[in-house]
């Protein structure tokens, strides 16, 4: 039979250590620790226990953990003394079953990992999913890794191992994250379209109104109805609208939703999140017969990110009345204008105009969103309520020097563009450290038509400056662009600079913040208040109405804008948790 809370909850101390048997390799330590902490309110509550026990743990324990952990393939599995546990696991991932080439590989990376580290090779096997990883993720992770700071790599044997401890309570307590497991299923669905020129590669990037991204849009507005939302439409600049009706007719709706295009070479998760945790909510009040007081208003903003065209938060914008009809004009890198490709979308240029929404009609926009950065990682928090999004201002634009001669030219005769970006870069990066939580990026440089033996004429940048208050994000935009014209005037260059995007802090309203928090602390697991660096469109729904966002822990320290971007079935499972716990209050708060 499964182990229950409240049998463990209720049991001796040496009875519920017997029940816990087995999470960590040959460390009883841990769950003797976490146990003081009885009574668990749920098992998310128990998992984090235990994860704090070995966060706060000294460096020789952790060390020590990490040690008791077997090879990958390695000696242990040879000669059949692995845990049962291990055993299991290894035996899932195939491992028990490499050709010589493979075997003959994992014992060069274990060596070389040994060397490296001082430690085995960690690795939660059964993967984000739990179903497994396979032979060539495992290979793959393993080389990829070898490449880590030794202070990096720790933190991340660490997380393998709470990972793998995770899936064996999982199992102990038969808990199955099937909403996790459905939503985590979408995001893999919908990547299997690409851009031209990135799908041939394996990567992941869709682009405002390719046909991958109309794919996207499709296929989303399928698994809106078949979710059984009432009403679903892709609109006049392609977002996708799925409406849920409320009990009564003429009650306002909660919005909530973000975005499916991508960066270049990006993540499953960033944005696509978003729409399938309130789809997945939706689906299990269609399947109950339920309606509530409010109708939920679903949207998959066509555009954030800005790649093909100059029009960062161009869905979200169209829904507040901020679409610029200038955007039309832009081309993208075949010379395409965005008023081709709509057209070519068979979208109505002439309704944009009528998207704008009436905030009088909805109670607020609420948006779950991956982490995006390592902050939730490092403190081993499956769940963030973030309290605000910083400011930000983007800037597109080029140094223009002179071309000439590498070996010819004298250093102190030179007019190179690219040495006074790459010190305006310096700049940024200093200034932007004197305001602690501000930051600055020149995420592009390019030199065009450039040559190894030419001092570069021209180099096009992009300037990235964000901040948690307009104020301090506005100090910051001053002082670079000072000094910007300092440097080129001191190098005897010209320059251009056009502002791509202004968006101002976001700071969540307090009730629908209040509402996150709730639903988190309702899950067992600790309340843990952050802002957002990146911004979202969230911000821009912000500036007609209430917003609050959720952020989901992501895996390899958080990365995101890049393919390693992942979370787990069981922090899907939990987002989806919070996401109908809010539901639920909101309906209770709306019957008063």
């Amino acid at each position: 039979m499964p182990l229950t809370l409240e049998q463990l909850n209720a049991a001796s101390p040496a009875e519920a250590l017997a029940l816990l048997d087995g999470l960590y390799e040959h460390s009883p330590w841990i769950a003797e620790e976490a146990l003081a902490q009885r009574p668990f309110r749920s098992l998310a509550h128990l998992k984090h226990a235990l994860a704090q026990v070995v966060r706060t743990a000294e460096l020789d324990a952790q060390l020590a953990l990490i040690r008791a952990h077997p090879e990958l393939a390695g000696k242990a599995m040879v000669a059949k003394s692995l845990t049962a546990e291990s055993t299991n696991e290894q035996s899932k991932a195939g491992l028990t079953q490499c050709t010589p080439e493979e075997f003959e590989r994992i014992q060069q990376l274990n060596a070389a990992y040994n060397e490296r580290f001082g430690f085995p090779f960690i690795l939660a096997v059964r993967g984000p999913r739990g179903t497994g990883l396979s032979k060539q993720e495992i290979i793959d992770t393993f080389a990829r890794r070898l490449d880590n700071h030794p202070e990096f790599e720790l933190a991340e044997a660490l997380r393998n191992i709470h990972r793998i401890a995770e899936i064996r309570l999982n199992d102990k307590f038969a808990a199955e994250p099937l909403l996790g497991n459905d939503v985590w299923d979408w995001h893999e669905a919908l990547a299997r379209h690409s851009d031209p020129g990135f799908a041939e590669k394996g990567q992941l990037t869709v682009t405002y109104l390719t046909d991958a991204h109309r794919a996207c849009g499709r296929d989303i507005a399928q698994r809106m109805r078949e979710c059984g939302f009432d009403r679903v439409e892709i609109d006049a600049v392609g977002n996708v609208v799925g409406r849920y009706y409320p009990a009564a007719p003429g009650a306002r709706y909660l919005m909530t939703g973000s975005h499916y295009d991508t960066v270049r070479n990006g993540g499953k998760y960033d944005g696509r999140l978003g729409i399938f945790v309130p789809l997945a909510c939706v689906r299990e009040l269609h399947h109950a017969g339920k309606r509530l007081p409010f109708g939920i208003e679903v949207v998959a903003f066509a555009e954030e990110e800005g790649q093909r065209y100059k029009a960062t938060f161009l869905g979200s914008g169209a829904l507040i009345g901020h679409f610029n009809p200038a955007w039309l004009d832009q081309k993208d890198a075949s010379g395409v204008t965005m008023r081709d490709a709509m057209q070519h979308a068979g979208l109505r240029l002439d309704d944009i105009a009528k998207l704008q929404r009436d905030p009088a009609q909805y109670l607020g926009f609420i948006e779950v969103h991956i982490e995006q950065g390592p902050v939730l990682n490092e403190l081993d928090l499956p769940l963030g309520v973030v309290t605000s999004i910083n400011g930000g201002v983007r800037y597109l634009c080029e140094m223009i020097g002179t071309a000439s001669h590498a070996g010819t030219t004298p250093m102190d005769r030179r007019r190179d563009a690219a040495v006074a970006v790459a010190e305006l870069a310096l700049y940024v990066e200093q200034r932007a450290a004197k305001d602690g939580d501000s930051v600055g990026t020149i995420g592009l440089l390019n030199v065009p038509s450039g040559s190894i033996n030419v001092v570069p004429g021209r180099c096009l940048f992009s300037l990235d400056l964000r901040a948690p208050t307009d104020a301090q994000r506005d100090a910051m935009v001053t002082d670079v662009l000072d000094e910007l014209a300092k440097i080129a005037q001191r190098r005897g260059l010209r320059y251009t600079i056009e502002e791509s995007m202004r968006a101002a802090a976001a700071p969540s309203a307090p009730a629908l913040q209040h509402h996150w928090e709730r639903a988190v602390d309702a899950l067992g697991v600790p309340v843990f208040r952050m802002p957002s660096g990146a911004g979202h469109d969230a911000m821009k729904l912000h500036e007609i109405m209430p917003q609050a966002m959720l952020f989901t822990r992501g895996q390899n320290s958080g990365i995101s804008h890049n393919p390693l971007e992942s979370t787990t079935n069981n922090d899907i499972q939990l987002t989806v948790d919070a996401f109908t716990q809010v539901l639920h209050q909101l309906a209770e708060e709306t019957q008063i």
